[in-house]
């Protein structure tokens, strides 16, 4: 379902004038929507293009941080954007984890990728009343964020936003270091700070030496696998973004170099997985 012209007006101004708020940073959603369109079926691709606002010029990557900007009008939606678990069980089980801060179930970001995957299974349904173009910008948002280690993370530190540390010399906590830090200073590093540099990157990477792993990346015996995505995010988690960090530890090199390969290997299998959901969606 397409919004008629006075609601991409209203969408338009939504999108630009409210306050940014970051979940794997404006960059991190930039490359998962980047790699996932790149990827898609021409079925896929003629409805993301009837979906997406005129202004987008069909370029999906342009709006993967909408959900972020319309927390602070949609407040209902912010718990929709991650998942707690358990401190340092490091294993995620749907009906347990899944439910927000006042204990209402589905209400995570597994929860929000389900539900907004049914809504966009109507695509073609004419009786439809679901605002679809939400459903996909939604969707598109979340299937990165699940892909963000720390957005499956411990219910204590609300996944890591209370740890503070240092970034080299900048004070910022561990959550943030995961959405932002990370991916800018591989930018700055490796990339002449050209995000499309690391989206080149990436996309090569996809293509060659990680091809075998993408087939079993986009494997998924329903429409959509958020609880895969979920428990390799609390595996990540641990295994890494935690590991070895207290409070105000000072992150340097070994650190950003060690978990630069995890980021980069979590932004390549979001894009493959969001391509491969709205393949099958449209298909």
């Amino acid at each position: 379902m397409v919004l008629c012209k006075i609601e991409i007006l209203a969408f338009a101004v939504l999108v630009f004038y409210i306050p940014i708020a970051h979940s794997w940073g404006i960059d991190g959603h930039l490359i998962v929507c980047k790699l996932a369109q790149a990827r898609l079926s021409e079925a896929a691709e003629d409805a993301v293009s009837q979906l997406l606002p005129a202004y987008a010029e069909n370029d999906l990557g342009s709006l993967c941080s909408w959900a972020d900007r319309v927390k602070f009008r949609y407040h209902w939606s912010s718990p929709l954007h991650y998942l707690n678990t358990p401190d340092n069980l490091c294993n995620y089980q749907y009906n347990r984890d899944c439910k927000d801060e006042d204990g209402i179930q589905d209400r995570c970001v597994a929860g929000a990728i389900n539900n907004y995957t049914t809504q966009l299974l109507s695509y073609r349904d004419t009786s439809s009343t679901y605002n679809l173009t939400e459903a996909l910008l939604f969707l598109s948002h979340f299937m990165g964020d699940i892909h963000q280690p720390l957005h499956v993370g411990f219910t204590s530190d609300k996944g890591a936003n209370t740890i503070d540390v240092h970034w080299y010399k900048r004070k910022t906590n561990l959550h943030h270091v995961w959405d932002n830090s990370i991916i800018e200073t591989a930018e700055e590093t490796f990339y002449n700070t050209e995000v499309d540099e690391l989206i080149s990157a990436l996309d090569k990477n996809i293509t060659t030496v990680w091809s075998h792993q993408a087939k079993a990346w986009e494997a998924c015996r329903k429409t959509s696998c958020p609880d895969v995505y979920a428990s390799e995010g609390i595996k990540a988690a641990c295994d890494w973004a935690y590991k070895g960090v207290e409070e105000d530890s000072v992150l340097g090199d070994d650190y950003f170099l060690s978990r630069r390969p995890v980021v980069n290997l979590r932004l390549a299998q979001g894009g493959v997985r969001l391509a491969a959901t709205l393949n099958r969606i449209f298909g």
